[in-house]
């Protein structure tokens, strides 16, 4: 005879062990059963894993040629939308004031795009960076009118705000159960597109404790799952990063963000893994009509796929600008930079399927 302490009552193996399959022994059995087989077997539900997919480009010019062309009802986003579709998320960097009214400041190129473009935008994207060195082109006035009609079209934005402390407040997404935050920073000149205590504007990166208090305190109080900041920064036409630009990337990274992205060069910069997190410095031009030679057509859209144990895989679709339209076009037999969590290294995919080399 011995004493099983889930019972607490002797258990009398030669008498049969009547006193084991009483109604409550028999109940306590069946739970321990039933745990048995949760703990070796998967829920139902959670055999398929949800995966969400993010998806950014890199920067949106819809002034100037594109611009005209959308009021004439063209669509500049018509090669990619399958891609846009198959995104749970999609963002780019818009590169523009979406005003009527303003003045132009005294800069070499200003941009303001009228409102009628909105709608096409808010057919593919679900948000905007404005942290950049053209949303204030042509002034506060303007900045706030793009603020509102980007409300009013449902297109939600991020990395500017009527005051400073709304420029640094992430925007947070909520799909298929992750809280994605979003955190926008412009270092380009000119600083005057800085947002102020009671003064419009964009958040401002070169303040490198500020930027790392923004997203440790996101993480704190708006408890997400994936953190993503995306950059304007780097020198115009050049392909490697700055050592300023990778510092500030791999603070970042310490910091608690997932992936750091960025736009404003122009043209296609290096990636890299570091410590855990993953870094695209330029993704290039999408939607430009200003360039006229390969380097500044080129960009990719930037996919990303999370589960609940962080990023899971990535890929990168290359689009090529038609000088004619300004518009992006996918050029899916080149390859471009890709990866998973088991390799931890970066690969090359054509249209996002590994290479056998």
């Amino acid at each position: 005879m011995f004493t099983n302490p889930l019972w607490e009552e002797p258990f009398n193996i030669a008498a049969g062990g009547n006193k084991y399959f009483e109604k409550g022994n028999m109940k306590i059995l069946s739970i321990t059963f039933f745990l048995i087989l949760f703990l070796l077997f998967p829920r139902a539900g959670a055999a398929q894993e949800q995966i969400v997919r993010i998806s950014f480009v890199g920067d949106i010019m819809v002034a100037g040629l594109p611009g005209d062309l959308i009021i004439k009802g063209r669509d500049p986003f018509t090669a990619f939308a399958d891609f846009f579709k198959s995104g749970d998320i999609n963002m780019g960097n818009l590169e523009t004031s979406v005003a009527s009214g303003g003045k132009p400041l005294n800069k070499p190129y200003v941009f303001r795009a009228a409102p009628a473009v909105v709608p096409v935008l808010k057919r593919y994207f679900h948000a905007m960076s404005l942290a950049n060195n053209h949303s204030g082109d042509y002034g506060q006035g303007a900045l706030k009118e793009t603020f509102h009609n980007l409300k009013k079209g449902g297109l939600s934005y991020f990395g500017a705000g009527y005051n400073l402390n709304e420029a640094h407040t992430p925007l947070i997404i909520e799909r298929k159960g992750f809280r994605i935050a979003l955190l926008g920073y412009n270092e380009f000149f000119p600083r005057q597109f800085e947002a102020g205590a009671n003064m419009p504007g964009v958040a401002w990166s070169s303040e490198d404790e500020q930027v790392v208090a923004d997203i440790k305190r996101t993480i704190k109080q708006d408890n997400p799952d994936i953190v993503i900041t995306y950059m304007h920064w780097g020198w115009e036409d050049e392909p490697l990063p700055c050592e300023r630009q990778k510092m500030m990337a791999r603070k970042m990274i310490d910091a608690g963000a997932t992936v750091v992205i960025g736009s404003h060069p122009h043209v296609l910069q290096t990636v890299e893994y570091y410590n855990g997190g993953l870094i695209v410095y330029s993704l290039g031009n999408f939607v430009f009509d200003e360039y006229d030679d390969d380097a500044g057509r080129t960009g990719w859209l930037l996919r990303l796929n999370f589960d609940r144990k962080g990023l899971l895989n990535w890929d990168t679709i290359v689009s090529y600008i038609d000088p004619k339209t300004g518009f992006p076009y996918p050029k899916l037999d080149m390859k471009s930079p890709c990866g998973n969590r088991q390799s931890y290294e970066i690969a090359s995919c054509t249209a996002g399927k590994p290479l056998k080399e």
